[in-house]
């Protein structure tokens, strides 16, 4: 028996924390679909990635000059450098990401082959009660029919079948916390401004409703009705509207003409009856005159990329001044220091894949105890002044 989770009919039943855990990967989800947030988390990618001055993204440190030339060996085998840039973005994103070892089970001698980023919808992380993993669990996707999801499907649906992987085969990248909310995974860095980003999606469709109804410019109509009988005026109205809604033309298949709707008409004109006091003219009412008024949109923004830590100037240009310039220098090293924060997190996760690899090479374990991986320094200008 697994502890903390029930078996029932053959299905597994997941604690809270699971279903808390796919709506908040769908939130995310739906915000790396988002311009200024999808652009932030690539920031975050680029920056924790970059290549030493020797073309490597990872450096390796250790005095065993054999245990580096494995190293190195298992990192060009496996394609490490082509899945870095995608792990520290998952680790960005959802907090978490789980890269499965995948062994000849007929030649273990041989390590690692190769690694996957599995989808961390599906992946479960199980711990005993005094906070020990214990194994992981796979929930088996619901197959497909076609090769187009179903419309609105939820994230992390499947049949409720699990896999279950054993611990030293799944490496799980994870942003480290105290929070109860996210314990046992890790904090996205998108987790402070879902609030934020909720409130921006709904401030830009309400501008956009506001410009859609407001920025055409109206008519009105004052027509000239004589003596006419108050009952026969609005019929006189309704008829000079189909005049205006319509437009004549001559149709040469049956030689006869005919109306067709005219889109130059807007619905939305006065028809204004008046009496002989007063003639008929035609006057212009103007679209709204506000709609460069966004500064509660900016707000909403100015708050998001706050909670994100990205500094604005990347995100927003504005003008190309001198001081920007040295705004920006500053920005990037504070900048770096999030990005850090970050890389340490991420090559927890690769030292302990690294040294998983070397047992299975049979390396002796006191060989293995000084290695560490580690990345790039995220800025230059942040080296610079250290």
């Amino acid at each position: 028996d697994i502890p903390g989770i029930g078996i029932s009919k053959g299905m597994i039943h997941l604690p809270q924390i699971e279903y808390d855990k796919k709506k908040r990967y769908g939130d995310f989800e739906k915000m790396d679909e988002f311009p200024e947030i999808g652009a932030a988390l690539d920031i975050y990618a680029d920056d924790g990635t970059q290549k030493h001055l020797n073309g490597d993204i990872l450096h390796i440190r250790t005095p065993e000059k054999g245990v580096r030339e494995e190293v190195e060996h298992f990192v060009e085998m496996s394609n490490l450098k082509q899945y870095i840039w995608d792990i520290f973005r998952n680790v960005c994103k959802y907090g978490d990401c789980y890269i499965e070892n995948i062994v000849d089970l007929n030649n273990q001698n041989a390590g690692i082959q190769r690694i996957k980023i599995l989808n961390p919808n599906y992946v479960s992380r199980v711990e005993n009660k005094y906070g020990y993993l214990e194994n992981f669990l796979q929930e088996i996707p619901e197959p497909k029919s076609s090769f187009m999801p179903d419309p609105g499907e939820g994230m992390g649906q499947g049949t409720g079948k699990y896999i279950k992987l054993d611990k030293e085969q799944v490496v799980h990248f994870r942003t480290h916390t105290s929070d109860p909310n996210f314990y046992p995974y890790g904090k996205s860095i998108l987790a402070a401004g879902v609030r934020a980003w909720k409130s921006l999606k709904l401030m830009e469709d309400a501008m956009l409703i506001y410009r859609l109804a407001r920025a055409p410019e109206r008519r009105v109509f004052y027509v000239d009705v004589g003596n006419m009988p108050t009952s026969k005026v609005e019929m006189y109205m309704e008829r000079l509207k189909q005049k205006f809604k319509k437009e004549k033309f001559w149709d040469a298949q049956t030689g006869n003409i005919s109306e067709r709707y005219n889109p130059l008409s807007t619905d939305e004109d006065f028809f204004v009856p008046t009496r002989p006091k007063g003639s008929t003219k035609i006057e212009t009412l103007p679209g709204a005159q506000n709609l460069g008024e966004t500064d509660d949109v900016k707000y909403f923004r100015d708050k998001l990329l706050a909670a994100l830590k990205v500094p604005k100037d990347y995100i927003v240009e504005k003008d190309k001044s001198p001081e920007r310039k040295a705004n920006l220098s500053q920005l990037d090293i504070k900048f770096a220091r999030a990005v850090t924060r970050i890389q340490r997190e991420v090559e927890i996760g690769l030292t302990i894949l690294v040294k998983r690899h070397l047992t299975l090479r049979q390396i002796p374990g006191h060989q293995l105890k000084g290695l560490e991986v580690t990345l790039c320094p995220p800025s230059d200008m942040f080296e610079k002044r250290r």
